[in-house]
C-alpha cells in the first residue's frame, strides 16, 4: 500500500512489456490497459450506486453453529508462515509463457502476479515486510516477556489485526473472497488509504530508540505522499491496536483513521481530542483460545459447573483496579474460580479448561477498558459478564452484544451478594438463548485469511462505508476553507 506514491517509471515500463508477452485475447488486452499504469495500494470503498454497500440486519449477521473451514489459516503464526514463504516464492513470467497455450484464467492470475509484484513495493520494506520476518524468526523464544510477565509475542499476536487486514488486501484478485472492499491502483479512485506500517511488532521486538527512529521515518514517508496532503490524513487508515504502539508520533497523524482496541477515556494511553467514534473504529483482540465448535459445544454443555470464571491478572492499573475488588467479594463462592494467571502457554492451557466448564466468564476492565478476555469467552461459549463502565465495542453498529453478553456496572457489581444472586435469578431458557447466539456470532471475530465474509476484516470495512461521508465532508471542506478563518467544524 503507498498512500499516493506512484510507481517508478522504469518499473512500469518492464511491468507492461512483461504483460505484453501473452496478452494475446481482446478481454486480456482490456484488463491489462486498465491495470498497469499506476500501481499503488489503495481501498475503494463500495460506496458508489453501483457497488453499495450492504446494510447487515440481524437476521444476515446470524448464521449457522461455528465450524473451521479447513482451507482458511486462522492461526497467525501459520498464516504468517505461508504468507512469507508465498512472498518469496512469487517470480515474474519468462518469455515462454507468451508461447504457451495456457487458459485465460492462468493469465489472469499470472496478471495478478504481476500486479502483486509491482504493489509490495510501494510502502518499504522496512515498515511491511522486514517487521513480519522480525516477528517470524523470533517467535520461539520464550524468555522476551513484558513489565507484566506477558509473553511479547503472544500481545504482538492477540494485536496483529494489521497484518490480517494487510494479507488480505494484497492478495492476488483472483484468490480473495471479500467483497465489501475493492482495491485500487489510482489514487485518483481511492477513497481509503491504507498504511501498512506495523507498529506493534516495531514496539515490542526493536529497541526503543530504534522503534522511536522508525515511527519518524514512517511518519515522514506517509506525510509526503500527495495522498496524504490532499486530505490532511483523514482518508488514511492506521492500525494503531496496541495502546503502546506509535506513541511517539501519535500527535502527527490525529487526523487519520485509527484502529484501536478501545476507547480509554482515562488519558493514560491517548490524548484528549486524538479519538473518537466518530472518526475512529474499535476492532476486536485475536483470540487467544482456540474456537469451540459446534461438537466441542455439545460435548461441553452437560460440563459447564462453573457459574462464573476469571483467569487473569488481578492488580491493574486505572479502571482495572475494580478487578482486586472483585476477587475479594467472588473468590469464597462454590461455584465461582477467580485466580491468578499470566497469558503464557500454560495460562492458554488452563484459561480455555475453564472459559470452557463455565457458564458465565467475567470480563472486568484492565489497565484500559478492553481485554482480550472477552473475545477469548465468546469463542469459547461462555457468556461474558462485562464489567467495564467505559468500554467501547467493536461493530456496535452492526452486532448487538446483549443478545451475547450480560453488562453489569461496577458499582453493581461490588456490591455484596448483588453479582451472584443477579446470575443466578437468570433462567436457564435465557441462558440456553444466549448460548445459542455466542456460537453464531463466533465468526465475527475469527480473523483468517482467505479474510471470510462476515468475519472481522469484513466488518471493518462495512463499518468504514458509514464513516465516508463524513471523511469526504471534512477533507472537502479543508480544502477550501480560507487558512485563518474562524468557520471551525
Amino acid at each position: 500500500m503507498a498512500g499516493g506514491r506512484p510507481y517508478s517509471s522504469s518499473s512500469s515500463s518492464t511491468m507492461i512489456n512483461s504483460i505484453s508477452k501473452f496478452t494475446r485475447s481482446p478481454f486480456l488486452l482490456t484488463l491489462t490497459s486498465l491495470l498497469c499504469f499506476f500501481f499503488l495500494f489503495h481501498i475503494l470503498s463500495s460506496s458508489s450506486p453501483s457497488k453499495p454497500f450492504s446494510i447487515l440486519t440481524s437476521s444476515t449477521t446470524i448464521q449457522q453453529q461455528p465450524h473451521l473451514n479447513p482451507n482458511v489459516h486462522y492461526s497467525f503464526v501459520d498464516s504468517l508462515e505461508k504468507f512469507l514463504s508465498f512472498h518469496g516464492s512469487r517470480r515474474l513470467p519468462d518469455d515462454s509463457v507468451a508461447d504457451s497455450a495456457a487458459e485465460d484464467d492462468q493469465q489472469v492470475k499470472r496478471l495478478d502476479d504481476l500486479i502483486w509484484r509491482s504493489e509490495t513495493a510501494r510502502m518499504p520494506a522496512k515498515f511491511t515486510y522486514d517487521m513480519l520476518w522480525l516477528f517470524q524468526n523470533t517467535y520461539r523464544e520464550t524468555f522476551n516477556l513484558t513489565s507484566n510477565g506477558s509473553p511479547v509475542h503472544r500481545l504482538i499476536e492477540q494485536h496483529s489485526v494489521d497484518y490480517w487486514l494487510w494479507a488480505d488486501l494484497i492478495a492476488p484478485e483472483s484468490e480473495r473472497v471479500l467483497k465489501s472492499v475493492v482495491r485500487v491502483h489510482r489514487k485518483e479512485d481511492a477513497d481509503l488509504f491504507y498504511v501498512p506500517f506495523f507498529t506493534t511488532i516495531s514496539y515490542f521486538l526493536l529497541e526503543k530508540q530504534q522503534c522511536k527512529a522508525l515511527y519518524r521515518e514512517a511518519l515522514k514517508w506517509v506525510t509526503d505522499q500527495p495522498a496524504w496532503k490532499r486530505s490532511e490524513g483523514r482518508d488514511h487508515i492506521f492500525p494503531i491496536h496496541h495502546p503502546w504502539s506509535f506513541k511517539s508520533v501519535r500527535k502527527y497523524v490525529k487526523n487519520a483513521i485509527w484502529l484501536l482496541p478501545d476507547m480509554d477515556s482515562t488519558g493514560n494511553w491517548y490524548k484528549p481530542g486524538q479519538v473518537s467514534l466518530e472518526k475512529d473504529l474499535i476492532l476486536p483482540y485475536v483470540p487467544n483460545l482456540d474456537l469451540c465448535d459446534a461438537k466441542c459445544l455439545s460435548e461441553s454443555a452437560p460440563k459447564r459447573t462453573t457459574l462464573l470464571y476469571f483467569r487473569g491478572r488481578l492488580k491493574r492499573n486505572a479502571g482495572g483496579k475494580i478487578r482486586s475488588k472483585l476477587g475479594s467479594e467472588l473468590g469464597n463462592a462454590d461455584d465461582v474460580i477467580i485466580e491468578e494467571g499470566s497469558a503464557g502457554e500454560a495460562g492458554k492451557i488452563a484459561a480455555q479448561s475453564g472459559m470452557r466448564k463455565s457458564v458465565f466468564c467475567l470480563s472486568p476492565a484492565g489497565d484500559t477498558p478492553s481485554s482480550a478476555r472477552l473475545f477469548d469467552a465468546i469463542v469459547s461459549g461462555c457468556i461474558p459478564v462485562i464489567v467495564s463502565d467505559e468500554l467501547e465495542l467493536p461493530f456496535e453498529g452492526i452486532l448487538d452484544y446483549r443478545r451475547i453478553s450480560l453488562f453489569v456496572s461496577s458499582s453493581d457489581a461490588v456490591q455484596p451478594g448483588w453479582l451472584l444472586a443477579y446470575l443466578r435469578s437468570i433462567k436457564p431458557a435465557q441462558i440456553r438463548e444466549m448460548q445459542d447466539n455466542l456460537a453464531k456470532y463466533t465468526r465475527h471475530f475469527l480473523y483468517s485469511h482467505p479474510a471470510q465474509p462476515l468475519g472481522p476484516e469484513d466488518l471493518v470495512w462495512r463499518m468504514m462505508a458509514g464513516k465516508l461521508a463524513n471523511i469526504k465532508l471534512h477533507t472537502r471542506r479543508s480544502q477550501r476553507v480560507v487558512k485563518g478563518s474562524r468557520s471551525l467544524c
